[in-house]
């Protein structure tokens, strides 16, 4: 039986591929291994001095890759029309989004007043939103040459698995999931896949942080983590590392996934308890 969609290190050789909240985390986790699949690819964030340093250090790994990093709030639509003009000027047109950026929130019901509840939903909606509308018209023209296009949408497993405390973000995310299923409906006629991941807890800054500022100061990384492991019950007894929620995104992304829309893949080390 032939297969023309095999898998290689190149599977993306060429192509151009965007990654929102690239300039660290999962999003430079993705943005490294989109490059060592041989993809063009464009980065975008907020903060100019960690994104000049995202770039420096991508660079460095892949010196012969074309990339393009920008300053990008993806909550001001302009500021992403504009990146996305930029990256088909640049790199040429997208066949790849990755939607990557977002934050969680913690807070409960009682503590949540209403202009964070709109925050949260905005920032959850139109982080994904502004991006797809910008982009969508560059993905169509590539999944009419190429025969397949995608997008990959960063989300939570509290989509599936709310927590009381993180009540907004909880809400949000699982929103987001009909978002990905209506649009991989919509898009689908015109080859452009939509899917996601669900991510549990997930190796970060923020971890860092706390651990940084641990009770215990002879504990270890390894120690520490697999003590907050085994204190949220995550089966693996481990975080997640960025870089294999990247994997899970940029085998969506790739040919290996040419017949799936409209899912997400846990990422959770079986820290999941839904159906």
């Amino acid at each position: 039986m032939q297969n023309n969609n095999r898998f290689s290190s190149d599977a993306l050789a060429g192509q151009t591929a965007v990654v929102t909240g690239g300039s660290s985390g999962i999003g430079l986790a993705t943005a490294d291994l989109l490059l060592a699949c041989g993809a063009k690819v464009a980065i975008c964030g907020r903060n100019p001095e960690r994104l000049a340093a995202a770039r420096a250090q991508l660079q460095a790994a892949h010196p012969n890759a074309q990339l393009h990093a920008q300053t990008c709030d993806v909550l001001d639509e302009s500021s992403v029309r504009a990146f996305a003009l930029e990256v088909q000027t640049t790199l040429g047109p997208a066949s790849v989004l990755i939607n990557n950026a977002g934050q969680g929130r913690v807070s409960t019901f009682a503590t949540t007043d209403d202009d964070a509840w709109r925050d949260e939903l905005n920032l959850k909606f139109f982080s994904i939103i502004y991006p797809t509308r910008a982009f969508l018209p560059q993905l169509e023209q590539q999944a009419r040459q190429l025969g397949d296009a995608a997008i990959v949408c960063s989300n939570s497993l509290l989509a599936r698995q709310p927590e009381a405390h993180m009540v907004a973000t909880s809400a949000a995310r699982a929103g987001l999931v009909n978002l990905v299923r209506s649009m991989a409906t919509e898009f689908a006629p015109k080859a452009v896949r939509v899917n996601g991941i669900l991510i549990g807890l997930i190796e970060s800054g923020q971890w860092r942080r706390r651990f940084a500022a641990r009770d215990n100061q002879a504990l270890d990384w390894p120690e520490w983590s697999a003590a907050l492991a085994q204190q949220k019950h995550i089966p693996m007894g481990r975080l997640g590392r960025p870089e294999e929620a990247a994997q899970a995104i940029v085998f969506l992304a790739s040919p290996l996934a040419s017949y799936t829309t409209g899912s997400h893949i846990d990422i959770s080390g079986g820290h999941s308890r839904y159906a």
